[in-house]
């Protein structure tokens, strides 16, 4: 299951009515950069490209200058498929008459791609489509806030993040439950991390970190390299 947003100005009609039929998170927004500010944490956004397409393609392109993290699908009809080219910035497309089976393979290949490309540290795998982690080809038995939690770190790995941050795009802006939420999530994580414990790093009076790599392997090196 993933959890996309779907940027649309038209409150009627859903731009992706089989999206309906399947088991995804989804949040309709408006169409426009601001919304996303306070967004609800997610995994992809799709793109309503039925109309207006100067709007829309300048939207598409000020997402891709403001540096967006998330992969992009622009939903829009066959007739529009002569106009798309590399300016649009968008990741792929989904035809609004598309099935579950295509729309569904379509999520799934975004997500892999941006799974492949993150920089993760050596033996960490995370598989956001299927909501599973691996150490050193070995799955890790996480609970959804604990994957949750693995894998905001992940996506700002080596970026120091405070409690707070992660409370609020972990748990959500409403949650009630204070900052030590976030310090027993972190040992449960790091018990199930093992002997890669150390690559979750405490920065005393700020938060954590996910480093590139573990203090265990780094040792490990060092003591080959002096033998």
């Amino acid at each position: 299951m993933a959890r996309i947003i779907v940027l649309t100005n038209d409150t009627l009609q859903p731009p992706l009515p089989a999206l309906a039929l399947m088991n995804h998170s989804v949040s309709y927004l408006p169409a426009e950069a601001a919304a996303l500010v306070n967004a609800p944490n997610h995994d992809l956004t799709l793109l309503d490209g039925r109309q207006d397409l100067t709007d829309v393609k300048s939207l598409a392109q000020l997402l891709h200058s403001a540096g967006r993290s998330k992969p992009l699908l622009l939903i829009c009809g066959e007739g529009m498929l002569t106009t798309l080219n590399p300016d649009w910035h968008v990741d792929d497309f989904i035809l609004t008459q598309a099935g579950p089976a295509e729309i569904d393979a379509r999520i799934r290949l975004a997500l892999e791609r941006v799974s492949a490309s993150a920089e993760l540290p050596t033996g960490l795998n995370i598989d956001a489509a299927s909501y599973s982690a691996k150490i050193n080809g070995k799955n890790l038995d996480l609970t959804f806030k604990e994957f949750e939690l693995l894998r905001y770190l992940a996506d700002h790995s080596g970026q120091v993040l405070t409690r707070e941050q992660l409370l609020s795009e972990v748990w959500g802006y409403d949650y009630f439950g204070g900052t030590r939420t976030v310090d027993v999530h972190i040992r449960r994580l790091r018990a199930k991390l093992g002997e890669m414990e150390s690559l979750i790093t405490t920065v005393r009076n700020v938060g954590y970190m996910l480093t590139k790599e573990s203090r265990a392997k780094s040792e490990a090196s060092s003591n080959t390299e002096l033998s």
